[in-house]
């Protein structure tokens, strides 16, 4: 199994959320890195997260990021 550089590109954009409260959400910037927000217009379009550029993460986001974190865990 392999992850494409997109897919670790959209698990940096869920690594922004705070692990401590789902009711704080992100706000990307038109500023930041090319790659970021690309990636944060798929995890929209994917629909874990609310808004094109941020927002808070959805149902579906709120589970992925539970796994990323868990999986981050398992990892370091």
């Amino acid at each position: 199994m392999s992850l494409s550089n997109e897919i670790i590109d959209e698990l940096e954009v869920l690594d922004l959320f705070n692990s401590d409260s789902t009711n704080e959400g992100i706000k990307v910037h038109a500023a930041a890195e090319p790659k970021i927000i690309a990636a944060t217009k798929r995890l929209h379009a994917k629909g874990l997260i609310s808004q094109v550029d941020g927002g808070y993460l959805t149902p579906l986001g709120i589970e992925a990021f539970d796994l990323a974190v868990k999986l981050k865990s398992i990892l370091t």
